[in-house]
C-alpha cells in the first residue's frame, strides 16, 4: 500500500502541529532574562510569566476534546492554529507585561488543544497500516519544535549581540518567529480532508467513505462498516465511569506517571535552562548554545527511546531513567549548592536529558494509553494528560522562586522525586510490552 497524496499531506500538516506545539513551549525559554529586566520581574513574577501559558493550556487540554467532537478535528485544529498565531504576534507587539500575559495565555490555549487534538486528527485519518508511525511522527515533532525553538533563540541573540543598538528588541523576535509557521499551518490546514470517524458520527456516510478511499484504504467499504460498528458500540458504552473501584490500579498508574513525568523536572528545565545556565556563570550567548545541544540530545535520545520502548519494555526504561536522572540532578545540585565545577553542569543536564527522554519522554504517552480498558480509555487518557499539565504548572510558578533563593534545593528535590519514582515503578508499575491489552486487562484485575 503507497502513501496517497492527501495522506501525505495530512502527515505534512499533523507534523507540523506538533514541531509548533513543542516550538511555542521551549521558546520562552530564551527570553526570560531580558522579560525580567525589561519588565521589572521579581522571581514571582517571572514564574507567573510562565506559568499563565501552562494555565492556557491545562484549559485547551480539557476542553480541546468537546470541541473536536462538536465542530471535527479539522476545524477545530484551525482554531487552534488562529489562537498559535495570535499569540505569536500579540507577544511580539506586546506593549506591557499584562498584554504579554494575555497573549501567552492565548498561546497556551492553542498548544494544549493540539496536543489533544492532533495525534487523535492524524489517528482517526489514516489507514491502520500507518497509523503508528502518523502518531508517533507527531510526538517527534514535538521534541524537533523543541530543538528549533533553542536553535532560532541561539540565531536571534547572536544577532542581537552584533547589533547592541537594537537588542532591546529580542526578546520580541524570538516570541514572534513562531507567527510564521503558526499561519503556514492555518493555510495547510484548509488543504486537508475531514476525519471519516467524525464525519461517520454526524452521519455523513457518504462524505467519510470518499476520505477513506483518498486515505488509500485497501478495503474502504469494509473499513467503514468497522468505524459505525465502533461507533454504536462506543455509543454505548458512553456512560461506564471512570472513577470507581475496578479502575483503582490503571488511574494511579496514568496519575502517577503523569505527576512524575514533571516532578522529574523536565519541563521546568526546558523553560528555564538559559537561566539555569546564566545563574551558573554562562554568558548569553554560550547559555544558548547549551540549550542547543540539549535540545539536540532530547531529540536523538527521543528516538532511542522510541526504538527501544517494544524492546526493553516500558518498566524496564523507566527504572533506568529513574537511577539516571536521579543521578544527574543531584549532580547538579552540588553544583549549585557548592557553587563549584560549572564546566560539568552541561554535561550533567545532558546526561539527565538522555535518560529521561529514552525513559519518560518515550513511555508516558504510550503507558496511559494502555493501562485502561476501551470502554473509558478516553476518560483515563484525559486525566492522565491533566496530572501532567497541572503539575507542570505548578512548578514552572515556582521554580524561579526557589532557585533565587537556592539554586540546588529545586534539582535535589527533583532527584527526590526519581529516587522515589523508582521504587513505585518496581514494586507497583506492571510491563505492559508483548501482551494484548485485553490480557493486561486481565493483569490489571479488570474484568
Amino acid at each position: 500500500m503507497k502513501m496517497t497524496p492527501y495522506l501525505f499531506k495530512s502527515t505534512i500538516v499533523g507534523a507540523l502541529g506538533g514541531l509548533l506545539f513543542g516550538f511555542d513551549t521551549a521558546v520562552i525559554a530564551g527570553t526570560t532574562q531580558q522579560l525580567t529586566t525589561v519588565f521589572h520581574l521579581t522571581p514571582y513574577t517571572l514564574g507567573l510569566t510562565v506559568f499563565i501559558g501552562l494555565v492556557g493550556t491545562v484549559i485547551g487540554a480539557m476542553t480541546a476534546g468537546v470541541l473536536g467532537q462538536k465542530i471535527g478535528g479539522r476545524e477545530a485544529l484551525r482554531v487552534m492554529a488562529i489562537l498559535y498565531t495570535v499569540s505569536a504576534i500579540g507577544t511580539a507587539l506586546a506593549w506591557d507585561w499584562p498584554s504579554l500575559m494575555v497573549f501567552r495565555l492565548i498561546g497556551g490555549l492553542g498548544i494544549g488543544g493540539s496536543s489533544v487534538l492532533g495525534p487523535v486528527y492524524l489517528a482517526e485519518l489514516a489507514p491502520a497500516k500507518w497509523r503508528g508511525r502518523l502518531v508517533g511522527l507527531f510526538q517527534f515533532n514535538i521534541v524537533l519544535g523543541i530543538l528549533l525553538a533553542y536553535f532560532s533563540n541561539f540565531l536571534i541573540s547572536a544577532y542581537f549581540l552584533r547589533h547592541v543598538d537594537l537588542f532591546w528588541m529580542q526578546w520580541r523576535w524570538e516570541l514572534g518567529v513562531a507567527g510564521l509557521p503558526s499561519l503556514l499551518f492555518l493555510i495547510m490546514l484548509y488543504g486537508i480532508p475531514r476525519s471519516s470517524r467524525w464525519l461517520v458520527t454526524q452521519n455523513k456516510t457518504d462524505e467519510a467513505l470518499e476520505v477513506l478511499k483518498m486515505m488509500g484504504s485497501p478495503d474502504s467499504e469494509a473499513e467503514l462498516r468497522e468505524i459505525m460498528d465502533s461507533i454504536h458500540m462506543e455509543r454505548g458504552m458512553a456512560a461506564e465511569p471512570l472513577f470507581k473501584s475496578a479502575y483503582r490500579l490503571p488511574i494511579f498508574l496514568a496519575v502517577s506517571i503523569g505527576l512524575f513525568n514533571q516532578l522529574s523536572g523536565i519541563n521546568a528545565i526546558l523553560y528555564y535552562s538559559n537561566f539555569i545556565f546564566a545563574a551558573a556563570g554562562f554568558s548569553q550567548l554560550s547559555g544558548a548554545l547549551q540549550t542547543v545541544i540539549i535540545g539536540l540530545i532530547n531529540l536523538l535520545a527521543t528516538l532511542l527511546g522510541m526504538s527501544l520502548i517494544d524492546k526493553i519494555g516500558r518498566k524496564t526504561l523507566l527504572l533506568v531513567g529513574s537511577v539516571g536522572t536521579a543521578v544527574c540532578l543531584a549532580g547538579v545540585a552540588g553544583i549549585f549548592f557548592t557553587n563549584s565545577h560549572q564546566d560539568l553542569l552541561v554535561w550533567l543536564l545532558c546526561g539527565y536529558i538522555t535518560f529521561f527522554a529514552l525513559s519518560q519522554g518515550a513511555v508516558i504517552w504510550v503507558y496511559i494509553s494502555e493501562v485502561f480498558p476501551t470502554r473509558v480509555r478516553a476518560k483515563g487518557q484525559s486525566l492522565g494528560s491533566s496530572s501532567h499539565w497541572i503539575m507542570n504548572a505548578i512548578i514552572s510558578l515556582i521554580f524561579p522562586i526557589l532557585a533565587k533563593a537556592s539554586g540546588g534545593i529545586p534539582f535535589a528535590f527533583f532527584a527526590a522525586m526519581m529516587a522515589l519514582q523508582f521504587f513505585v515503578v518496581l514494586f507497583i508499575y506492571p510491563e505492559t510490552k508483548g501482551i494484548t491489552l485485553e490480557q493486561l486487562q486481565h493483569k490489571l484485575g479488570i474484568h
